[in-house]
């Protein structure tokens, strides 16, 4: 069977507003010079490489979540979001590909760094330690196992990737080196402050954020702003905290399950994709639920 071409992967076909870009989940298309329209897909990407098989319903559960913590975290930063609905920027019969899974946002210059906080070691982070003790730069206590709580969050930057590369951790003179030391040392800042609240917030409902990504852009007055989406199982890593164990990789609400079952193929992370089984999506979609269930409860 011949593997999916690229439009294929795609399942937003606006016509009533100009196609600006195609992300590995997210389409962006312009709503006029001020504002865009973003729209969460049902792609999954996994090793920064979109599979051909979508999870039903998974861009409505991410949008509802990043909202939940748009809200949330206003004390904190800015967002993109705005007032405006995504439903009255396109036309009568394109309202079905955009309801409960789009968003209208400020057009904003983002920064070209990914901003990701970890206050447990796993994923890249692991590996990176294994290797050389560090993270980023960040010396590390020696004796730490896999998931184990790091003493306190550190901030993990790293490259932005195009669709199809994978993203390299750097240090943080990499950051600064990209935006300036001013706005570099307040991304940092805001991304662990970010990180702290969301992590006392879930763990109260039983969830541990293991790591989140983050991306920021500037406004026309050069202020900081927190964009794209936030604290979803697609840039974070969220386990559950009754079954919380250091020494393994922890069982997840996020794609591990689409991961975990990657590994076990002779597949060399490079498009086009592996089709996933059906079982797999539906864990996977479950525990999405089951995320935004927990995280949005009183």
């Amino acid at each position: 069977m011949n593997p999916p071409s690229d439009d294929a992967l795609y399942e937003s076909r606006l016509s009533s507003l100009p196609l600006r870009y195609r992300g590995k989940v997210r389409d962006l298309y312009q709503v006029d010079d001020r504002h865009m329209l973003v729209i969460a897909s049902d792609r999954l990407s996994a090793f920064d490489v979109i599979l051909p098989t979508p999870i039903p319903g998974k861009g409505k559960i991410l949008t509802a979540i990043s909202n939940f913590w748009f809200g949330q975290t206003r004390h904190i930063i800015a967002n993109h979001l705005t007032e405006r609905r995504a439903e009255d920027v396109v036309s009568a019969a394109e309202r079905p590909q955009v309801e409960g899974r789009a968003v209208v946002v400020r057009a904003l210059k983002p920064l070209p760094v990914e901003c990701i906080a970890r206050g447990y070691l796993i994923g890249s982070g692991w590996k990176d330690y294994q290797a050389s003790g560090s993270l980023c730069g960040i010396a590390l206590p020696k004796g730490l196992r896999q998931a184990d709580r790091l003493p306190e969050p550190i901030f993990t930057p790293s490259t932005k990737a195009a669709v199809g590369d994978h993203d390299e951790n750097v240090a943080f003179d990499a950051v600064v080196a990209a935006v300036g030391p001013a706005l570099a040392e307040q991304v940092r800042r805001k991304t662990l402050e970010l990180y702290r609240f969301a992590a006392a917030h879930a763990l109260a409902r039983g969830i541990i954020i293991a790591d989140t990504k983050f991306e920021f852009g500037t406004d026309e007055h050069g202020e900081l702003v927190l964009i794209d989406e936030a604290l979803t199982p697609d840039s974070s890593r969220f386990w559950p905290a009754d079954t919380y164990a250091p020494g393994s990789s922890p069982p997840s609400y996020d794609k591990q399950f689409v991961r975990d079952y990657l590994e076990t193929l002779s597949w060399d992370k490079k498009s086009p994709g592996p089709a996933i089984p059906a079982e797999v999506c539906s864990r996977t979609l479950a525990k999405y639920r089951e995320a935004l269930e927990r995280l949005t409860a009183p």
